[in-house]
């Protein structure tokens, strides 16, 4: 238990201890902190009071950063004791519930809080992990006999994205510009895109890397991830469908990519490991797991229209639907040698599960625009349309016990 007041339903939990990066109108400076219940813990404030203290990590200097990056890059072996110490901090005995002054500082309420992106991304990877996704993508392209590319049951596909365009939860994007085929058969024009889509993903962020020339093993993956965060990858699929062959995405993708504020940690999300879907044929050896590293991970998708006054849900998921780990993605991202980065930010791609209603995009839930979706109040939707917002949540819950992710939030503003 925490001496913070945290509600049931909350997210952010004693058992959470995510970290982000914020500011406030009293101290613009953007600092690291944690959250719990309605309420974000300034860490840089609470280190320079001289509380936390754990081997290997100069908290006051670490949690006066702008961005995670410093910490993120310090290990497992820092990681892991800073959230058991930050934990005690914010239990029901701990000392610091006397200390009204530094409480006044530090425990401040989550509506006066600015979030910021929380670090610094330096490359971005996006995989196509989901099963079901790719299925479905592939039947309605190529047809039932053709769904799955050779390659899909034997490797983690992935394309490499643009990290300058990652932003955080509650940023507004303008619709894409772009050339895409309008009538089927004719000439591309160059317009607003049409078919604008939102994708349910996940994504970890590396907090330690590895040398050029080196790779990561599978089954020690974990100990380079630092957390997760809840991801909207949004697409612009006409324009998508017209470049894409040879190469894969681009304009089509890059344009913004959002994701949540809080990182929930790997150790956070270790009670909810479970065995992901089994993978025939045998995983090669150096994507062979030893233990499962699926997570029983909630998921949903919301959708306000710009006509309409409340927030419909329109997709139920789950991360444990995810057919190539989060670890095997790691490992054989670097099998050739790649050297990746603290902050590096590699995405799940869309997450669907086997029923219509678990299906994590646009392009699914309509069948690439063959149907409609009804949402509150009669409204209907095919793709967004300008000023559409959309929510994705996450959330663990085992034994009486949530871990969750918060809100990614996002906006698509008409086309400049």
């Amino acid at each position: 238990m925490s001496f913070i007041e945290v509600k049931p339903d909350s997210d952010f939990s004693i058992h959470n201890i995510p970290f982000g990066v914020i500011s406030t109108a009293e101290n613009p400076t953007r600092r690291v902190a944690t959250r719990i219940g309605d309420y974000a813990v300034d860490l840089s404030a609470l280190a320079q009071a001289g509380l936390i203290n754990v081997p290997g990590l100069d908290a006051a200097k670490v949690f006066a950063q702008p961005s995670l990056n410093l910490y993120m890059s310090l290990g497992k072996a820092v990681w892991t004791p800073t959230r058991l110490a930050i934990q005690k901090l914010l239990s029901s005995s701990s000392a610091l519930r006397d200390n009204a002054a530094l409480v006044a500082q530090a425990v401040l309420p989550i509506a006066k809080v600015q979030t910021h992106l929380a670090a610094e991304i330096g490359d971005y990877t996006d995989f196509y992990a989901s099963k079901e996704h790719a299925t479905n993508v592939g039947i309605m392209f190529r047809g039932k006999e053709n769904a799955l590319m050779p390659n899909w049951t034997h490797l983690p596909v992935g394309y490499h994205g643009r990290a300058s365009s990652v932003v955080n939860s509650g940023t507004q994007l303008h619709r894409p510009k772009g050339q895409r085929v309008v009538v089927k058969g004719e000439d591309p024009q160059y317009g607003p895109s049409l078919r604008m889509d939102c994708e349910l993903e996940m994504a970890f962020l590396v907090g330690t890397g590895n040398a050029l020339g080196s790779s990561i093993d599978v089954n020690k993956a974990k100990d380079h991830m630092f957390g997760v965060v809840l991801m909207n990858d949004w697409s612009a699929r006409d324009i998508q469908a017209w470049e894409y062959v040879p190469l894969g995405p681009f304009l089509g993708k890059n344009f913004g990519t959002t994701i949540s504020s809080w990182v929930v940690t790997m150790d956070a999300l270790e009670p909810f490991l479970v065995q992901g879907p089994h993978q025939e044929p045998k995983p090669l050896p150096y994507l062979a797991e030893s233990s499962p590293s699926a997570y029983d991970i909630k998921l949903e998708v919301q959708l306000k229209p710009a006509e309409g006054n409340e927030f419909s849900v329109i997709s139920r998921s789950n991360l444990k639907y995810m057919y190539w780990s989060f670890a095997q993605q790691l490992a054989h991202h670097t099998v050739n040698g790649c050297n990746m980065r603290t902050g590096d930010l590699c995405g799940s791609g869309t997450i669907s599960g086997p029923t219509e209603d678990s299906y994590g995009s646009l392009l699914e839930l309509t069948w690439s625009g063959a149907k409609e979706l009804e949402l509150a109040g009669g409204i209907k939707r095919k793709f967004l349309q300008d000023n559409d917002e959309m929510i994705l949540a996450g959330w663990c819950e085992k034994d009486g016990v949530r871990v969750g992710f918060g809100q990614c939030h996002g906006k698509i503003l008409p086309a400049l």
